[in-house]
């Protein structure tokens, strides 16, 4: 079985360590220039550093179906450039996940694979895909949806040590981000942990960086840029977190129950 997920930040990648785990074939997707902010859980680093790894995983960035079939030799994970989604009808996956995580459908429908899964806001269960997976923090995180949709995006970051916009660092202005500061860093409020065309980036409450983009990136304004966890814990930084296993969880179920038939 091959399963595709389209994007390949944070929570994709916490969908692909559970099913990676669970012994399938995977290929993720993702843009030229990625944009996750958890680069160091992500496995679209592997498009910027060649390779990549997130816990016991490797991504590999790769460029033709030759390397690909190296990769998968390798145990390894392929991560394309695929803006367009053509690698979907170029490889013919049994599963589709859209990880995307756009809160909005970008062009993912049922007729792409036998079963087709998606993450979050702006899908319809039955509709544009056979199940979606609820990415919302709380009671029902990670659970499966076979009819209707998620909860609707509130544009509010997920509470964290009791900040939610606070821990979110957002480009001032449109430009290229330069940061001052690295992954792992305790910063204090009122910290600058990067620039944007001269305007700084400012961390507003204290905690460790737990994501950033990287140098050269061009962003919009108020584009998210960083995370800061106010828990502070460095290990966060470079593990898998609590709510992409909860939707990596919700993900496997899908997968086992369609492959279990129709009763499951």
């Amino acid at each position: 079985m091959l399963i595709l997920i389209r994007g390949a930040g944070d929570l994709a990648t916490g969908v692909a360590l559970r099913l990676h785990h669970c012994g399938f074939r995977l290929l993720m997707t993702d843009l030229p220039q990625p944009t996750a902010v958890r680069r160091t859980v992500a496995l679209s680093q592997a498009i910027y550093d060649g390779t990549t790894q997130v816990e016991d995983m490797v991504g590999r960035h790769c460029t033709t179906p030759e390397e690909v079939s190296a990769t998968w030799e390798r145990r390894e994970i392929p991560v394309l450039v695929d803006p367009q989604g053509a690698a979907c009808e170029k490889y013919h996956p049994d599963v589709l996940v859209d990880a995307i995580l756009a809160k909005k459908n970008l062009g993912t429908s049922m007729d792409q694979a036998p079963h087709v899964i998606a993450l979050g806001p702006g899908f319809t269960a039955g509709g544009d895909c056979h199940c979606v997976v609820e990415t919302m923090r709380g009671h029902t995180l990670g659970r499966c949806i076979l009819q209707g949709s998620a909860i609707p995006n509130t544009g509010v970051p997920g509470n964290i040590g009791g900040y939610t916009v606070e821990r979110v660092l957002r480009a001032p202005c449109a430009g290229v981000f330069s940061p001052v500061r690295a992954i792992g860093d305790m910063v204090q409020a009122g910290d600058t942990v990067a620039y944007v065309e001269g305007q700084p980036v400012v961390s507003t409450i204290s905690g460790c960086l737990r994501g950033l983009l990287p140098q050269g990136c061009v962003v919009t304004t108020h584009m998210k840029a960083g995370d800061v966890d106010p828990r502070c814990k460095q290990e966060h930084c470079y593990t898998v977190s609590d709510k992409a296993l909860a939707i990596g969880g919700g993900v496997l179920e899908s997968i086992m129950r369609w492959r279990s038939g129709p009763h499951a």
